[in-house]
Order: structure tokens, then C-alpha cells, then sequence
């Protein structure tokens, strides 16, 4: 076999021009080495964030499942809570029109509505999910029993998630991430199989809680007496109503409560301000108060979420705060937490500081100081007796164009006239008008220079 090599031409004409001179030599080297060491501190900086941040580590190590497609949901929907979240509205709707209205069912069904929303708000948002207040074990078996009324899951199930919401807020391991669409946040998530993994959360108080693990192990039997038996039974043997007991205080009680408590993970994160921080989507509404039974003043909710309050004001809608407050007078709660006012004021201070710098940037200033030329006194005599008919007036060191001005001066043209080329400070600040704050800062738009010696009497001061 024969080898065979190109011919190589090693003339000077052949090698390249960064070759012959040693100093770009040198200096692309250098650029090299430099390149080498920016490439390595981004890696060393990506090795660092992935021990250090869970979030980052989790999204990278654990990829999602593949997106929903046309060709793929059917197999992505979490039938049986689709189902049932589904079907439920229409049986509703089909009692509503077809069942007479017995005021005391309507009664009973308001009734069983707040007692079960309170099981929801008070015991597994409040009292499991952020600890925000300790309650005897007869309180905590009342409030996990009217809980399963609302069929949200066990208090296990539901807490779990919801702390994970807290901790990773907007992230892709929220497991209702409100940046992901409203509808995600508000029952999409229930609907479809979780893209990802729950991530870690402690939850060891809830596995020794006594009364959790009981209603955890007994849900679906607890869950069925309480969102259906029960209230059917007290319509029908109370006052001969089972139908209504069964389709308005059962039924449609149950449709108005998990929507809801869902508007808490949707419309709270859409609707409102966001007087205490603005980091992540929460926001504080009355209206969302409205509807979710008091859970409205969200962004205050996720600023301070071991305060058992969800609204500061004692007018802000919020009747399971109240609640709690009784059950703590009747012995029955204890350690409600309060998140120092101090504290509550600093986060509305600073979206406060935070809202008038955004003001005071979309405002046009004067020109700073530093800016405007330096003249002397003689100087701007000189530009006030130009011939370019150019109006000058010096007030306070600085010297003012009022040509466009001085025909509306609310004193008349006549008055500013009258101190064109001269040291106005004292007429401005009072000798003739005490001018207020307005004309301050209309005044400072019309500088043009700084008079060096400041007015008239320092620069005859400086001639004597």
C-alpha cells in the first residue's frame, strides 16, 4: 500500500499573519486562556447552584413527563377525580330544575357549606398545612371530620400539596404553578396526572398526628357520610326533604365549595395588589375574600403564612380567623401565632418605597447640578441683555430661562419682567409672593446655568 502526503508549501507566504507577530500571538493566548477560565467559573458556578439549590437540582435531574398532546391526553387525564370533578355540576344543575326549593333545606345546606368550608380553612389550611395555631385533639377530630365534607382529599393529601405550594411558589414544582395558565391553577392540576414528581416535603408532624392518620385511614367511608348521607338524612328526617337534602345540600353545596377553595389557587394569584411583596404571584383582593370564605388577602397569606390571620383589619372579611379567636377564648385553641407588626410593616414599606420609585422614575426632573455650566454674575448681566430676546431671571443661585413662561406668570408679565437680569431670590421667596410648592418645581425645569458666586450680594461682596 502506498502512502502518500500532501505537498505542503512552508513559505513565509503560507503562514498566517497572527503567526509572524509575537505579540498578538501572546495577546490571543492570553484571550484563550481567559475564555478557558470564564467557561470553567460558569461550570463551577452551575456545579455550585446545583448543590445548593434544590429547585434547580430536582428540575434538572428529574426531567417532566412529556407534554399533553392531541394524540396523548386521553391517556394523561386523571380519570377518576375528572370524573367526579366533572359530572358533578350537571347532577347540580339537573336537581336545581327538576327539585322544589324548601327554605329550610336552602338553610341547612348554607349551614352545612360553612361548617364543612370551615373544616377546610381552619383545620387543613390553618391548623395542619402552616401550624398557625394548636387545637385540642377533640377540636382537631371536629374540624378533620366536617374537612372530609368538602371531598378535597385526606388532610394528609391535602396539606402535603399545599406545603409544597408554599415552598416552591411558581416554580415548575408548585403542583398548581399559577404561572402555567388559571386553569392549571384552579383545577387543571386535578384533572390531569402531575407532570412531575412531588417534591420533598416534611410532613412527620401530620404522621403522628393522631387525628390525621384516623381520617387518612377512614377518608372515603368519612367522605361519603359527610358530603352525601348526612345532610339527605337531616333534610329528609328534619323536614321530609330528602330530595332537596340530597341535590342542594349535598350536590351543589359540594360545587360551590371546591371551586371555592380552588379560586384560592387561581383567582388569588390574578386578582388584586400586592402590598407586602411582589416576588410571586399572590395577591390580595376583597372580592376573592368573597368567594373563598376569607382566603382572599393572599399576598399577606404568603408573606406571613404561620399567622393564623388571613387579613389584618378587622373589616377585611375573614370569619375563620374569628373562629379560631373564639375557640382560643373557649379553651379549645392555643399559640395563636401573629407575625410581629413590625415586620408586617417593613414588607408594606418597602412595596411602598418600591411604588413611589416607579412613580419618581416615569417623572421628568430638572438637570442636575453637576449638568449645568458655571457663570459668573457679570455673565448672566451679559445674557439677559442679549439681543436674542431671551429671558433670564436668577433665583437662589440658579439661573433661570423664563422666555416661555413670562407671558403666563399668574403675576402678571409686568412683575417678572421687572427682574430679568437681576437677583430674584428675595421677591420668589416671599418679599413680593411666597411661592409655593408648584412653583418651586416649576421653577427648577427652567434652569440653564449656576451663577458662581451664588447672587448679587455674594459677588459684590467678592469685588469689595
Amino acid at each position: 500500500m502506498a502512502y502518500t502526503t500532501d505537498s505542503i508549501d512552508y513559505s513565509d507566504a503560507a503562514i498566517p499573519d497572527i503567526l509572524k507577530s509575537p505579540h498578538i500571538l501572546a495577546s490571543n493566548i492570553d484571550r484563550s486562556l481567559s475564555s478557558t477560565r470564564s467557561k470553567m467559573s460558569v461550570i463551577e458556578e452551575e456545579e455550585i447552584l446545583m448543590k445548593t439549590n434544590y429547585v434547580a437540582r430536582i428540575l434538572k435531574n428529574e426531567p417532566e413527563l412529556l407534554p399533553i398532546t392531541k394524540s396523548n391526553w386521553y391517556k394523561e387525564i386523571h380519570w377518576s377525580q375528572a370524573i367526579f370533578l366533572c359530572i358533578e355540576p350537571f347532577i347540580a344543575l339537573y336537581g336545581i330544575s327538576t327539585t322544589s326549593v324548601v327554605w329550610q333545606t336552602v338553610a341547612f345546606a348554607l349551614f352545612w357549606y360553612s361548617l364543612t368550608g370551615l373544616g377546610i380553612t381552619a383545620g387543613y389550611h390553618r391548623l395542619l398545612a402552616h401550624r398557625s395555631y394548636e387545637a385540642c385533639l377533640g377540636l382537631r377530630y371536629a374540624l378533620v371530620t366536617l374537612a372530609a365534607g368538602a371531598f378535597q382529599g385526606s388532610a394528609l393529601w391535602w396539606a402535603k400539596r399545599h406545603r409544597a405550594h408554599h415552598r416552591y411558589t411558581d416554580t415548575d414544582l408548585d403542583p398548581y404553578n399559577a404561572h402555567k395558565s388559571i386553569f392549571h391553577a384552579h383545577i387543571g392540576w386535578l384533572l390531569f396526572k402531575p407532570r412531575r414528581n412531588l417534591p420533598l416535603i416534611d410532613i412527620t408532624d401530620l404522621a403522628h398526628d393522631e387525628s390525621v392518620q384516623w381520617q387518612h385511614k377512614n377518608f372515603i367511608a368519612l367522605a361519603m357520610s359527610m358530603t352525601f348521607f348526612v345532610p339527605t338524612l337531616v333534610c329528609g328526617l328534619g323536614w321530609n326533604d330528602y330530595r332537596g337534602g340530597f341535590f342542594f345540600a349535598s350536590v351543589l353545596r359540594l360545587v360551590m365549595l371546591h371551586h371555592s377553595t380552588f379560586c384560592v389557587n387561581s383567582l388569588a394569584h390574578y386578582l388584586g395588589d400586592m402590598p407586602f411583596d411582589d416576588k410571586h404571584t399572590p395577591r390580595d383582593h376583597f372580592i376573592t375574600a368573597l368567594i373563598t370564605g376569607g382566603e382572599g388577602y393572599h399576598n399577606f397569606h404568603h408573606e406571613f403564612p404561620s399567622d393564623y390571620r388571613n387579613a389584618l383589619k378587622w373589616f377585611q372579611y375573614d370569619p375563620t380567623k374569628w373562629v379560631i379567636w373564639i375557640a382560643m377564648k373557649c379553651g379549645l385553641a392555643s399559640n395563636l401565632k401573629k407575625f410581629p407588626d413590625n415586620e408586617i410593616q417593613k414588607g408594606r414599606y418597602t412595596m411602598t418605597v418600591k411604588a413611589l420609585n416607579e412613580v419618581r422614575d416615569s417623572i421628568a426632573w430638572p438637570k442636575d447640578r453637576t449638568q449645568l455650566p458655571i457663570i459668573s454674575f457679570e455673565e448672566y448681566q451679559q445674557m439677559s441683555n442679549g439681543d436674542d430676546g431671551r429671558q433670564f431671571v436668577l433665583i437662589a443661585g440658579f439661573v433661570h430661562d423664563v422666555t416661555d413662561f413670562i407671558d403666563s406668570h399668574p403675576g402678571g408679565r409686568a412683575l417678572l419682567k421687572s427682574q430679568v437680569g437681576k437677583d430674584a431670590t428675595v421677591p420668589f421667596h416671599g418679599g413680593v409672593h411666597a411661592h409655593n410648592n408648584a412653583a418651586h418645581n416649576l421653577l427648577a425645569m427652567m434652569r440653564v446655568a449656576i451663577c458662581e458666586q451664588g447672587g448679587e450680594v455674594e459677588c459684590l461682596k467678592k469685588q469689595l
